[in-house]
């Protein structure tokens, strides 16, 4: 799914299936995007953050070309940024940092939700290469959070990805994190939207696409075992959603926080 072809110097070329609701999937290339920039970097240092751009619709049936900068190579951290292209020009920006692990105190402050676990609740997916569980409304308990329009699932790929322990299979991990984290912003803003949650189901009527997606790893996980990925929608003007949201393994350690800002327009208003 990551895999990358050099094409000359910092320079890799990938693809992607097409998204069932036509182009590719954003994470795909937020995805390819973070393996590009690791490709450049020295291999003890971990991706911990990426900010991307979404600038146009990418194209299934033709390859992307990932070009990478090497902003800064320090002692303790190291920043890339990936330019995405295709015919049509550039699809994504993206700026990656990443650090040499070093000892420190570890606090989490966010805790999980008292949720069911992802075996007792009905499984669904738009992919085979992963599974998804939503837990409903009702069944989401413990902290709160700020926003409306909560959003809960549970998210698996469906394949041994290797041991985390292992530098490049945490990356795998990692890529694949980054990968399902861009499925559930746009439900949090649905939901918050008092006429979108009204025809949630109904296609046609909105119009959604993200605009730029963040993402912060925390710590080591496994992105082949179930995590709990829990949204609320922050703000909406403007036809722009805010969408922030926090990843849990199952027995509840935060390993990644997620901001992503969605597009939504309702089809049936005059302008």
């Amino acid at each position: 799914m990551f895999e990358l072809s050099p094409h000359g110097t910092d320079v890799f070329v990938g693809a992607g299936p097409e998204y069932p609701w036509g182009g590719l999937y954003g994470g795909q290339i937020v995805a390819q995007a973070l393996r590009a920039a690791t490709l450049t970097v020295e291999p003890d240092l971990e991706p911990h953050s990426i900010r991307a751009y979404f600038i146009r619709p990418g194209d299934a049936t033709e390859p992307v070309r990932y070009e990478v900068d090497r902003i800064r190579n320090g002692r303790s951290f190291s920043t890339r940024r990936v330019v995405a292209k295709q015919a049509i020009g550039a699809i994504l920006n993206a700026e990656s940092s990443f650090q040499r692990p070093e000892p420190a105190a570890s606090v989490q402050s966010i805790l999980m939700p008292d949720v069911p676990a992802a075996d007792s609740l009905d499984a669904s997916s738009w992919t085979e290469t992963f599974d998804r569980v939503v837990v409903p409304a009702t069944q989401v308990q413990g902290p709160r959070r700020d926003g409306a329009g909560r959003t809960v699932v549970w998210m698996k790929v469906n394949h041994e990805l290797g041991d985390p322990a292992e530098a490049p299979a945490q990356l795998l991990h990692r890529s694949w994190l980054a990968f399902l984290s861009d499925d559930v912003p746009t439900e949090a803003v649905m939901h918050a939207h008092p006429e979108a949650a009204a025809v949630m189901g109904d296609e046609d009527r909105f119009f959604g696409a993200s605009l730029d997606h963040t993402i912060w790893f925390h710590r080591p996980l496994r992105a082949d075992r179930w995590h709990l990925y829990d949204f609320t929608c922050q703000h909406f003007v403007g036809g722009r959603g805010l969408a922030h949201g926090h990843v849990f393994t199952a027995d509840g350690t935060h390993v990644a926080t997620v901001t992503q800002e969605v597009l939504l327009r309702d089809r049936a208003a005059k302008r």
